[in-house]
Parts: C-alpha cells; structure tokens; sequence
C-alpha cells in the first residue's frame, strides 16, 4: 500500500510557541513606558480580534505595529526570549521535526525576522517559512510591514497555500481563525485546533480534530513521538471534593481529569470507571475487588488520605493495579487537634461554653486541670504518634507509648510493654492505630475498666477501633470524665443526618472526621499524591506505592521504556529475556522488583526496535498489565 504524501503546515505563534509573539515584543519596548500596561491590553485585544477573525488580519497588524514603537535592535531581545517560550510537547518533540523536515512547513501572519531564528532548531530553513516582514525606517524603527506580502493581507494563508501548490495531503495545525479557514476554503485537508497554549471556542468548532499537544497530533497521524501515549488521553477521575490543587496539577501536567463532588456506590463507580485510569478517592468510596475486577483501563488509585481500607489492597495487586496514600500530608493536623481536644477536655471548655450559650454563668475550678504534668498514652506510635509525642512533651505532659512494633522514643517518651500497664498509669489515653481489621474494638469494656477513674481518651484513627457502647458506658458511669471522639464505626457518604450514641454526653466531644481536614493538609495532600501518581505514569516509579514492589528509576531520552507487570512465578522474567533477545533489543537497563505475589520489571530499550515485541511480550504467560512508557 502507497502512503499518500502528508504535508504538516504549522502556526507559529500560540502554536509552536506558548505566546503571541508581538505581545512579547510590546513587552519589551514598552518597559518604560507609563502608559505600559495600558497600551498592552489594548495591543492583546487586537490581536484577540484579528484571531478571531472579528476585524481583518491587516487592520489588525497595522493598528498593533503602531503601538509597539519597536526598532530592528529590539528583535534580538525578542528573538532570545521566543526561545525560552517554545510550547513544551513542540520542544519534546524535535525528533518529529529531524525525521520529516521536508514535509514541514511554518505559515505564519507573524514576521520571519524573528520566525526564522526559533524554528531553524527545529530543522526548518528559512525557505519552508512563509510569513510577514517589517518595514524600518532610517533609523531602524519599524514603521509597517511589507503590504504585497499575501500575508498580511485578510485570509492570506489561503492564498498562501494556493500559490505553494503542495503535493498530497495537507494538514494545518494551528490556533485561530486565519488557520481554520484553509479548510473551509479547499486549500487543506485537515485542520488540527492546537489547544496546549489557548483555546478558542469557535477554533475548536471547525477542527477535524482537536490536539491539546503535538503528542495527540503525532498519535493521530501514527508518527515518531517523545510518548507513546499522549497525556490527554489519559483520564482521571477525582471523586469526594479533592482539594482543587489535585486538579490543577494533574491537568498541569497535560492529563484530562473529571472531578466528582461525591463518592459513589458500586455499581456507580463500576459505570464511571469505564475508560479511566487513574482513579482519586478519599476515605468514603470502596474500591471492592468487584469494581477492580469490572475495569479493564485502570492503572492507579490515589487514596488522598492516609488510611487503604476502603480498598481491596489484593484485588488491586492481582490487576496490576499500583495503590497510593498520603501517610504524612496530615500528620501535623490530626497531632493539632488532639491536644486541642486534650486541653479542651481537661479544661471542661466545652461544658463551660454551652452553659454560657444557654445563659448560665459558671465561673469555677471543679473539673478544670492543667495538661502539664499530667500523663500522656500513646496507643500506636507511628508518625501521627511521634508527632504528638514530642508536641504533648514540649508543652509539659509526660509521654508513654505502647506499639505492637519496636519503635524507638522520641524524646522522654517511655515505652510500655504491656497495653495494660499503659491502660493503668495515664490521665489521657489517645488512639493512633491503623486500619487492620483485627484492630476492631482493640479499646473495648474491659480495657476502658483498667483505666484511671476520671481518666480522659480521644479517639482520632479509626472508628472501629473504640467500642462506642462500651465508651457511652463508661462516661456514663463516672469511669472516664470525658471523651473527644471524631471517627466512628459506621460514617455516611455525604454530608447530611447522621446518629452516634453518644450525642448529648455533655463531656464529649464530636467532629465529622476532620482530624486531617484543614486547608494545609489537603493542600498537601492534592501535592503529594498527584505527585506519585505522575512519577508512576510519567516513568514507571512505584516508590512509596502500598501495595506494590518500589523501584525509583530516572528517566531515561534515548530509550523507550517497557514495563511489565506479572505473576511471581519461576520462568516468567527469563521468558520476558527470552522474547527481548529473540527480537535483539538493545537493552540500555533493566530494573526488577518482586514481593510474594507479582513482579514488576522496567526494560529501557534502544530506540529503534521491531514492534511486533509488544506483542509478543504481552502473551508471556503470566503477563497482568504491560505498557510502553515512551
């Protein structure tokens, strides 16, 4: 079969750069102008028109070279600057531009006198660049532009076109009007809108097809690309109010991302995943082992919290799919409201405060102590533990601390051996325990009785952790003075009516699950996250992944990058060797990383490669997901 001759005719400006190049200039000689910002917008609005193509393209240019005052010297400024602001997926891409140099061409309304310089490092010489140039004075000021240039005058890329008379198919890919109507007017046959620098609606309307970067355009035409599956058709969905910050920077980065408010059910999230994958969730939406086994696409789950029991962890593993968390973005939150609530408690601000609210004075001492001095426990002395524990210190406590796992002190804290003895000594008891199912009710009616009379305990980890009626009991009782309580055994979906047996205990206090939920800690959350998710996509990292072998790898230009993940069984990695070797990569490097269940293996291979290897790699026995990286 004869491959039809293509011919790609670039926009220059917001298309293979990220800027409007005149704008730029206006920057430069304006700068002391005090009318600067002014003039400016005014320059913008007129270019914004003439893209539009709500004025002609030579009213426009007319109306912006009178305002610019620019002169001959003030190009290479602008020739130097241009070359920092070439569009990222353009500049990642200049294997595209060496390879089919003499099917590339520049039609711009902007000005070869600085077109010729940005793009000749893109291999395009200056004879397959069609664009204005200015007229200077005397003094070398501009003062016009060459008028019997077909350019500058309204629909000039059309005759353009018309008069170069190119052979085969041509394709323009630009990012306004004066590009769309190429088609409309025969001289193309498709227009790609080119959105990676701005959009415009009515662009976007009369393109064949839409390229958010030239990696999608690439991916359409079945060209050579720096990645082997553009960014932007990747698709994340980011369920129960993820900070904003998650979204900026995933679409940042180039992916597309769906922002749900809620967390769904089952059956939902089976319907919603159908083509995503990543998916973003936080502590209310299950990801069951039905829902994994129903997604065919998905490759990650972000848990934008610290806790993994809402997902099948095993499930995940056997599809391949890598899990991560944000075991430190809130520690410092959820330490802050707990002695809060410790100060709180021991203070009997609460009962004090609803008195007044109800009108009643109660100046008094009785029930209102000091935290210093006082005793400290620390069930589960992990990061939020440790934290606390130097905090409680700092501020007078004396810390003990019990953990199933030999942890060192911090501090003057001491460690107890027994949960008994740590039961009997302390004034506060605090919960920081993890989310293993065999922790449920790990503080129950027996434990609450070994406790001081008058004691106090907060309970930040886990609601199944605390067995609530034998909490209500107790305080009830007189046992325990009083309690601060904001994670429970059952907790609903969405905000809304919710019924906890100890409402109404005047010494308690209730919070929704907000020990991690301030704006820093979501803010750090929607960083640190998105930021393991990218790492993993973008290169293959799994550090830091729950559920997966870690393997931290940089990445790599003159390779492209197979990853494969399969069952940890003998014969699997030298089947995966066997195959490379029968197509004679040039294997560049190769990492490895195996737990009891599977195995994850990288293999950088020299660019020039038989593709039917893809193939062939994905029918090893054994095989659960495989990709190529780029």
């Amino acid at each position: 079969m004869i491959q039809t001759k293509r011919n790609f005719v670039f926009d220059f400006d917001s298309t293979l750069t990220r800027v409007e190049a005149l704008d730029v200039l206006a920057e430069i000689t304006l700068v002391n102008n005090p009318k600067k910002e002014e003039i400016i917008n005014e320059i913008i609005e007129i270019t914004n028109l003439g893209i539009d193509g709500k004025i002609s393209f030579t009213e426009s240019l007319e109306r912006r070279i009178k305002l610019l005052n620019a002169k001959r010297s003030d190009l290479s400024i602008l020739i130097s600057q241009l070359k920092e602001k070439v569009s990222p997926s353009i500049e990642r891409n200049k294997e595209f531009f060496e390879k089919f140099s003499e099917d590339i061409y520049v039609i711009s309304c902007g000005f070869k006198e600085f077109i010729d310089d940005i793009v000749k490092e893109y291999n395009i010489p200056s004879e397959r660049v069609y664009a204005n140039t200015f007229v200077f004075d005397e003094n070398d000021v501009i003062i016009g532009f060459d008028s019997e240039n077909v350019l500058s005058a309204h629909n000039g890329k059309i005759q353009c076109l018309k008069d170069m008379n190119l052979n085969g198919e041509v394709q323009v890919i630009g990012d306004g009007y004066s590009d769309y109507v190429t088609k409309e007017a025969g001289v193309a046959d498709k227009f790609f809108a080119y959105t990676e620098n701005v959009e415009r609606e009515k662009t976007i309307e009369n393109a064949d097809h839409i390229a958010p970067n030239l990696d999608e355009f690439l991916f359409v035409n079945k060209l050579p690309r720096n990645i082997s599956y553009p960014k932007n058709r990747i698709k994340i969905l980011l369920l129960e109010n993820i900070h904003p910050d998650a979204f900026q920077k995933l679409t940042g980065d180039g992916f597309t991302v769906e922002t749900v408010s809620k967390s769904l059910s089952e059956d939902e999230l089976i319907e919603k995943l159908k083509g995503v994958h990543v998916l973003g969730i936080r502590s209310k939406t299950q990801v069951t082992k039905k829902v994994l086994d129903s997604t065919k696409k998905l490759m990650v789950v972000g848990a934008f919290c610290i806790g993994t029991k809402q997902i099948d962890l095993e499930a995940c593993k056997e599809n391949g799919i890598v899990v991560f968390n944000a075991p430190y973005s809130n520690t410092r939150s959820v330490v802050e409201l707990a002695i809060g609530e410790i100060i709180m408690l021991m203070r009997s601000v609460f009962q004090r405060s609803m008195e007044l609210h109800s009108g009643e004075w109660n100046k008094t001492a009785h029930g209102s102590r000091e935290i210093r001095g006082k005793k400290l426990g620390i069930v589960g002395y992990g990061n939020i533990g440790k934290q606390l524990s130097v905090l409680a210190e700092a501020l007078g406590m004396d810390v003990y601390y019990y953990d199933v796992e030999d942890r060192l002190a911090l501090g003057n804290a001491t460690r107890i051996d027994q949960l008994e003895d740590l039961l009997s000594r302390v004034d506060v008891l605090t919960l920081h325990i993890d989310d293993n199912p065999a922790n449920k009710n790990f503080i129950g009616k027996e434990e609450l009785e070994l406790m001081k009379e008058g004691a106090y305990i907060v309970n930040l980890s886990r609601g199944f952790v605390l067995d609530i009626e034998a909490l209500r009991d107790a305080l009830l009782s007189g046992k325990l003075a009083g309690a601060a309580v904001d994670v429970y055994p059952k907790e609903p979906r969405a905000n809304g009516e919710y019924y906890t047996e100890l409402q109404g205990l005047n010494n308690v206090i209730l919070t929704p699950h907000v020990g991690g939920s301030t704006e820093e800690a979501q803010r750090d959350i929607a960083d640190f996250v998105p930021g393991k998710i990218m790492a993993y996509i973008n290169s293959g990292n799994t550090v830091d992944a729950v559920n997966f072998p870690n393997i931290r790898l940089p990445r790599q230009v003159q390779a492209h990058r197979f990853l494969h993940i399969h069952k940890n069984v003998p014969g699997v990695m030298a089947e995966i060797n066997k195959v490379l070797a029968e197509f004679e990569l040039n294997i560049t490097g190769q990492y490895l990383s195996t737990d009891s269940k599977v195995g994850y293996v990288i293999t950088d291979v020299n660019k020039e490669y038989n593709k039917k290897v893809i193939k062939a790699l994905k029918k090893v026995e054994g095989t659960i997901k495989f990709r190529v990286l780029y």
